[in-house]
């Protein structure tokens, strides 16, 4: 479902950095997502939901957006404790001034974060070339203990199932978009394999379901998600739709390997899989791993090219070339799912 337009909100991004800058004496940064404002100073970071509507979370009311806040704070402590420091307020005065933590009625909510160094988030260090293989270890570590931890779950096998071909459906229905026409055969190649899977060999699928490796993780690991310490944290998971969360740990290690391939740093995959290999005593076979990285590289292309979608794209230069990689690393993995004669190895040794 595409986002619903802000008409609901009582304040602009400028308006809301105007008041924290007054509150805090401080000059603050703003930085916009699809889904958040990010208001930063040099030790702290605020960040408030915008009132975006998707497939798998409304935030249009402002008790929408308090709880979501309230879950990200929750949720995102497991992997970066000391990093989510709790909820503030933009509240206003009877006069009609905007505050933070005043008195007056709640305007809206912010997740209150320490600020970490930009440098050692994974993508940064990748792009400077400073990130190591002792780092990487160092993320397997902290990523396989995570979901050692986390607890089984068990969602049915068809609700498993329906995540990714709602997935599917969802990117078949983008692509006749203007800005996905000029990829369209890309995509229409990529979609027949990926649906063959829950179609037809959903036992690739459902064997990791049955064998209780499912666990409820972070829904969203990209390198910039992931700070390099020491010691290794881990933010921004998906608080606003628990179905998302709720898969292989190894999809989890797919989705980040392929990020870091399409920004250049090939060989994180192999020497990341390795270690939670090790430690987890888990080793899933090629063609899932191929499904999970065709599936998420798919599906973050269609996320960037949907950027185009807006009347006024930020950055509108980055989409296609981004979307182009994207593409490319699913076109390789495919063609592993492609080849039927690959040995099916999707039991854990």
């Amino acid at each position: 479902m595409p986002d619903r337009a802000e008409t609901d909100l009582p304040v602009t991004a400028a308006i809301v950095r105007a008041a924290l800058e007054a509150a805090l004496q401080t000059d603050v940064e703003l930085r916009e997502t699809s889904m958040a404002w990010v208001f930063l100073t040099e030790g702290q970071v605020f960040k408030m939901k915008r009132p975006v509507h998707r497939r798998f979370f409304d935030f249009s009311s402002l008790e929408a957006r308090h709880h979501a806040c309230d879950e990200e704070v929750r949720l995102n402590r497991r992997l970066a404790p000391g990093v989510y420091l709790g909820l503030s307020r933009l509240t206003r005065t009877g006069e009609g001034d905007l505050a933070l933590d005043g008195t007056g009625e709640t305007v809206d909510w912010f997740v209150r974060m320490r600020r970490l160094l930009d440098a050692r988030f994974l993508d940064h260090a990748l792009g400077l070339g400073t990130a190591t293989d002792e780092d990487i270890k160092a993320v397997a570590a902290a990523l396989a203990g995570f979901h050692a931890r986390a607890p089984v779950v068990r969602p049915t096998p068809q609700a498993y199932l329906d995540r990714y071909s709602e997935d599917i459906e969802g990117t078949r229905t983008a692509k006749t978009d203007g800005p996905f026409r000029q990829s369209a055969d890309v995509f229409g190649r990529l979609l027949a394999t990926l649906d063959a899977v829950p179609q037809h060999e959903p036992g690739l699928l459902l064997d990791r379901l049955e064998q209780g490796r499912v666990r409820e993780g972070h829904g969203d690991l990209r390198p910039e998600h992931v700070w390099l310490g020491p010691p290794v944290l881990v933010i921004d998971c998906l608080e606003a739709a628990r179905v998302l969360r709720l898969l292989d740990p190894f999809e989890e290690y797919a989705t980040l390997a392929m990020e870091c391939s399409v920004l250049g740093a090939g060989w994180v995959g192999p020497l990341l899989f390795g270690r939670v290999s090790e430690t987890l005593d888990d080793r899933p076979g090629e063609r899932l791993l191929a499904f999970y990285t065709a599936h998420r590289a798919t599906l973050r292309a269609r996320q960037a090219l949907a950027h185009l979608l807006s009347p006024s794209p930020r950055t509108p230069e980055r989409w296609r070339p981004l979307a182009d990689r994207y593409l490319a690393a699913a076109t390789q993995a495919v063609a592993i799912l492609e080849n039927r004669a690959t040995p099916q190895e999707t039991r854990s040794s």
